[in-house]
């Protein structure tokens, strides 16, 4: 093509890698600023829609995680409770012991059976206080747990039911008068202190069930986030060498269009 000072394709040439070049680094910022390299589906629409998906997934991790957060703080007011409990009636049977001495005068064991007693009333009062968030679950009447295992809402939920020490304390009955009921109730005791061993045994495995539930989730959810990096995180160390390439492209782009522009001016040479 010959000289036109209409058409200069040099400087189209020039502009449109220039602008080039401007698009590649508003990119290449945009990744900088956000860390990420697919911030819309406008970038990666394949990308996006599954970290999107993936995201959905997460919220419902983090619902499920507070659903077994509070079904674990509520087994563990119930195990402290349970604990206490035990502990109690292990000082029950001393004293019931102690009261099935024969050789014991009557003020002495009348002195016994009040502190026995006052170790019942305990228990009365721990079971009443071993709530949270609205749920006993040693008390009859204090309800069960039920916390969600996983996204799933088909799945059945992890339990924790009821375990009644109300009833252990029914079974105790009244309090010993002579050394003869306070042998049956030595008897009574042991009996009711196998049971309580056997609902904190139940309660010890729900809460260690629900720690293994809440650590699987917290798994999950690590891996999940990591597989949402994997899909749309920028490699920053990249984009800063990236970054540099493009501006040194941009100078040099700005240079070549200024010489483009400048040609036209040689045809003025032609007329002198």
């Amino acid at each position: 093509m010959g000289f036109s000072v209409n058409t200069n394709i040099g400087a189209m040439a020039a502009l449109q890698s220039l602008n080039a070049t401007n698009k590649g680094l508003d990119t290449v910022q945009s990744r900088i600023n956000t860390g990420l390299s697919v911030a819309s589906t406008k970038d990666d629409s394949a990308s996006f829609t599954i970290a999107q998906t993936l995201r959905g997934d997460m919220g419902g991790l983090k619902a499920v995680n507070s659903s077994l957060a509070r079904a674990k703080s509520t087994v563990d007011v119930a195990v402290t409770g349970a604990e206490q409990i035990s502990d109690i009636m292990n000082q029950m049977k001393a004293k019931a012991l102690e009261a099935s001495d024969a050789g014991l005068d009557a003020d002495s064991r009348t002195a016994i059976g009040k502190d026995f007693d006052a170790l019942k009333e305990q228990i009365n009062t721990i079971i009443d206080s071993s709530e949270f968030n609205g749920t006993n679950l040693l008390k009859a009447s204090g309800g069960t747990v039920a916390a969600l295992q996983s996204t799933d809402t088909t799945a059945a939920a992890l339990t924790v039911a009821n375990q009644d020490f109300g009833a252990v304390v029914t079974a105790l009955g009244t309090t010993f008068t002579d050394a003869a009921t306070a042998k049956t109730m030595v008897t009574t005791l042991e009996t009711q202190s196998k049971a309580v061993n056997t609902k904190l045994s139940t309660l010890g495995s729900a809460s260690r069930k629900i720690d293994g539930q809440i650590s699987f989730t917290s798994k999950l959810s690590d891996v999940i986030e990591g597989g949402i990096g994997n899909l749309v995180d920028a490699d920053l160390a990249k984009e800063s060498a990236r970054l540099q390439a493009l501006q040194v492209k941009q100078q040099l782009g700005l240079q070549a269009l200024s010489i483009a522009n400048q040609a036209p001016q040689s045809i003025q040479s032609l007329f002198r």
